[in-house]
C-alpha cells in the first residue's frame, strides 16, 4: 500500500521526533491535514473544512481487513507533533468496530491541543479484555515516565470507555483525564446482551449480524437521508443528496460486513460483558477527572440513565447529555469534540488546573454558536454603550477602553448578572478583545448534589474565558496582561438593584498597581426596566424553613469572603422574587481610566484613596445614565422595533444625547 499520513506505533508507542519516527505495519490510511497553530487574539484559528462521515467510511475501508488477526497496535493519525506547548498525549480507546477511526472528524482540532494515539483491534483479532487494558496500561505508564507532570487524557467510547475506567482503576495514582462516550458500563441492561446467544443458534447459511448493527446507528446515512425530505430544498438537490446517502449506506453496510462477521461479532460481545463487568466492580477504584457524554437517541446502550449512574459513583465525574444523538457521537454531525472539552474546562497541560495558560480562546464559530442565542434579547435589551477617551470626551461604543492590557474593568453586578449577555459579545465584536470575567467558583465546581443548577449551564461563560474569582487568579491575568471583569459585589450584590455591596479592603487596587493595570470604572443601568424585586433574601430569611433551604443551597458551592463580616461578606444563594416589567433597555458606561502603579502598591492609605474614587466613580455612572436614559426617545421596546424595521435589525438604534 502507498505511504499514508497515518503512522502506526508499537504496542507501547514510540512516536517521537515530531512524528518522523515510523513502524511499517502493513496498515494505510488517507493522509492526515496538516494542523494550524493558535491565535492569540479573540479567536483562535480555525480550519474551515471539516471531514465528513463519507471520510470515515474511505479510510475504515482501506483500514479494515477482515482476516487480519495481527496484534492491536497504536496508531497516529497526525503527520507531526500538536502545535500547542506542553500538549498533553490523548489515547483513544474505540467501541467494538476496533479501527480506532472514531475520531477521524475531530483530528484537525483535537491536533492544535494534543498528540494523538488511537489504538486499533483488527477485526480477527481475539484479545481478551484484560489484556486490552493491560496493553493500555503499559503505554500509559511508559508515557508518564517520558512526560512526568502532564495528564494522559483516555477518550473512549462503548467498550473503549469500559477499558479507560479499567485502566484508571488499576493505577488510581497516575494522572489520568477521562472522556467517556456512551459507556459500554450499561451492557447488562441493554439488548445486546441477548443478542449473542440468539446469533449463535442461526443457521450458517443466514448472518444478520451487520444489517442489525446497521440498525442501530442513528445519525449515520439513514438518518441524513430521512432529513432530506424535511429540508426543503430543490427536487434535483434532494435527489442528489440522498443518491450520495445511498452509494454512503451501501459502503457502510460492506464495511459492517467485513467489521462484523457473525463469529467476531459474538467474540466482541463476549468481550462487552466482560468489559461491563469488570469496569463496574471496580469503580469505586477511579479518582481520575472524568466527563462522561451521553446520546439521548442511543439505540444500542441505554446511555441516558448510564450516565446519571457513573456520576453518582465515581468522584470526580461531570455528565453532559446529547439529547438528538447516536451512540457514534464521534462521528456525527455537530459534534465538535474540542469544544466540549473547551466548554466544560476539561483541558489541562499540568498536573493542576491553570484557567490562565490553559485557556484557548474560541474560535469564531465557537463564538457564534455561544451567542447566537443571545440575538434575540439583544434586540430586546437594545443595549448602549459609552465610553469615555483620554481626553475625557464620552463616545459611543467602547473606543474608549485601551487595547493592550492589562486593564481591569470594575462595576456593579446587574441583577441576576444580566450583564454577562451584552457586555463579552460586544467587546468581541467591537474591539476583539476576550474579557476574562472573574466569577463565583459555583459555576466551575459542586461540593455537593441539590438544588442549584447543574454546572453545564455555564458551559458557555467558560468557552469564553471565565476564571473562579481568586487572588492567584487576578494575578495571573493581570501577569498575562488580560482584559479582566471584576464586579466586587459578587453574588449579594447581583441580587439587588443598584447598591455597591464591596467589601472594605482595596486588594484589587494594589494588584493592579503590582503590574501597572489601568483602571476602567463602569456602570450597568437597565434590569429595573425589565424586572421589578418585590421578595428580597432579608424577606426571604423571615421564614425559618426557607432560610434553612437557603443555607443548604449555598453550602453545594465553594465559599466566597467566608472571612468578610456584614452584608458584604454575605454570599449565601438564592433568588429574589421578581416580576417582569414592559422591556426598556440595557446601558453600560464606562468611565475614565484610572492609571495605577508604585504609589498604589507601596502606601496603603494611596490604595484606599484609589478605591474609594473607583467606587465613587461607579456610582457616578449609574446615577449619571438614570439621569439621562429619561432623555431616550428609544428607551422603550416598541420604538426600537420600528427603527429597526426601518433600518435593518444590524442598525444602531439611537440614545439620550451625551
Amino acid at each position: 500500500m502507498a505511504a499514508t499520513g497515518f503512522h502506526m506505533l508499537s504496542a507501547v508507542g514510540g512516536l517521537r521526533n515530531g512524528g518522523k519516527q515510523k513502524h511499517s505495519l502493513g496498515v494505510a490510511l488517507p493522509p492526515a491535514r496538516r494542523r494550524f497553530s493558535v491565535s492569540v487574539t479573540a479567536f483562535s484559528s480555525e480550519q474551515r473544512s471539516a471531514k465528513s462521515f463519507w471520510d470515515y467510511l474511505e479510510a475504515a475501508r482501506d483500514f479494515i481487513r477482515p482476516e487480519d488477526n495481527s496484534p492491536s497496535r497504536w496508531f497516529s493519525p497526525l503527520e507531526s507533533k500538536a502545535r500547542c506547548d506542553r500538549a498533553p498525549l490523548l489515547l483513544f480507546l474505540p467501541g467494538i468496530d476496533g479501527n480506532g477511526l472514531g475520531l477521524i472528524r475531530q483530528h484537525e482540532k483535537l491536533g492544535q491541543m494534543f498528540d494523538i494515539w488511537c489504538l486499533h483491534i483488527p477485526p480477527s483479532n481475539r484479545t481478551a479484555f484484560h489484556d486490552l487494558v493491560a496493553m493500555v496500561e503499559t503505554t500509559v505508564k511508559s508515557e508518564t515516565q517520558r512526560s512526568p507532570g502532564k495528564p494522559i487524557y483516555l477518550v473512549g467510547e462503548s467498550l473503549g470507555a469500559c477499558i479507560a475506567l479499567a485502566v484508571a482503576a488499576c493505577i488510581p495514582e497516575t494522572d489520568l483525564v477521562l472522556i467517556l462516550s456512551n459507556p459500554a458500563t450499561s451492557f447488562g441492561n441493554s439488548s445486546l446482551q441477548h443478542l449473542a446467544p440468539l446469533l449463535q443458534l442461526l443457521p450458517d447459511q443466514l448472518d444478520l449480524a451487520f444489517p442489525s448493527v446497521l440498525s442501530f446507528i442513528p445519525g449515520g446515512p439513514l438518518k441524513r437521508m430521512i432529513a432530506h425530505w424535511v429540508r426543503g430544498l430543490p427536487e434535483n438537490e434532494t435527489a442528489a443528496n440522498i443518491y450520495q446517502d445511498l452509494v454512503t449506506t451501501s459502503t457502510f453496510t460492506s464495511i459492517l460486513a467485513d467489521t462484523f462477521r457473525r463469529e467476531t461479532l459474538v467474540w466482541k460481545l463476549k468481550l462487552l460483558d466482560a468489559a461491563a463487568l469488570f469496569a463496574n466492580a471496580h469503580l469505586h477504584l477511579v479518582k481520575a477527572q472524568t466527563l462522561i457524554l451521553s446520546s439521548g437517541n442511543d439505540q444500542i446502550l441505554p446511555s441516558t440513565g448510564e450516565g446519571k449512574r457513573l456520576r453518582k459513583k465515581l468522584t470526580k465525574c461531570e455528565v453532559r447529555s446529547f439529547n438528538d444523538n447516536g451512540h457514534c457521537l464521534f462521528l456525527e454531525d455537530g459534534i465538535d469534540l474540542v469544544s466540549i472539552i473547551k466548554a466544560t474546562s476539561f483541558y489541562r497541560r499540568g498536573s493542576h488546573q491553570d484557567y490562565i495558560s490553559d485557556y484557548i480562546p474560541p474560535t469564531l464559530s465557537e463564538f457564534n454558536k455561544c451567542y447566537g442565542v443571545n440575538r434575540l434579547l439583544e434586540v430586546i435589551m437594545g443595549p448602549v454603550f459609552l465610553s469615555t477617551t483620554e481626553d475625557g470626551k464620552v463616545v459611543r461604543g467602547l473606543g474608549g477602553i485601551p487595547s493592550e492590557g492589562p486593564v481591569l474593568l470594575v462595576g456593579n453586578h446587574m441583577l441576576l448578572a444580566s450583564d454577562k449577555i451584552s457586555l463579552p459579545g460586544q467587546f468581541v465584536h467591537e474591539r476583539n478583545i476576550n474579557l476574562r470575567p472573574l466569577v463565583h467558583p459555583m459555576m466551575f465546581t459542586r461540593l455537593r448534589d441539590g438544588l442549584l443548577p447543574d454546572v453545564s449551564v455555564y458551559d458557555t461563560l467558560r468557552m469564553m474565558g471565565s476564571v473562579p474569582i481568586s487572588a492567584t487568579h487576578l494575578h495571573n491575568l493581570l501577569s498575562a496582561k488580560s482584559h479582566i471583569l471584576l464586579f466586587p459585589g459578587g453574588i449579594r450584590e447581583a441580587l439587588h438593584q443598584y447598591k455597591l455591596m464591596w467589601p472594605e479592603k482595596a486588594e484589587f487596587v494594589r494588584a493592579a498597581a503590582k503590574f501597572g493595570a489601568r483602571i476602567v470604572p463602569f456602570c450597568g443601568v437597565g434590569e429595573d426596566d425589565f424586572l421589578k424585586v418585590v421578595v428580597d433574601y432579608n424577606d426571604q430569611i423571615k421564614f425559618p424553613i426557607v432560610k434553612e433551604v437557603l443555607k443548604r443551597v449555598t453550602a453545594e458551592g465553594p465559599e466566597v469572603r467566608g472571612s468578610v463580616e456584614g452584608e458584604e461578606g454575605n454570599q449565601d444563594f438564592h433568588m429574589p422574587g421578581v416580576i417582569p416589567k414592559w422591556p426598556g433597555r440595557y446601558y453600560y458606561y464606562f468611565g475614565k481610566v484610572i492609571e495605577t502603579g508604585e504609589d498604589e502598591l507601596g502606601d496603603r492609605d494611596r490604595a484606599k484613596e484609589v478605591y474609594l474614587g473607583v467606587k465613587k466613580e461607579v456610582e457616578r455612572c449609574i446615577e449619571f445614565v438614570k439621569q439621562r436614559r429619561e432623555e431616550d426617545p428609544y428607551r422603550p421596546l416598541l420604538p426600537r422595533l420600528h427603527y429597526h424595521l426601518q433600518h435593518g435589525l444590524r442598525t444602531q438604534v439611537p440614545t439620550f444625547p451625551f
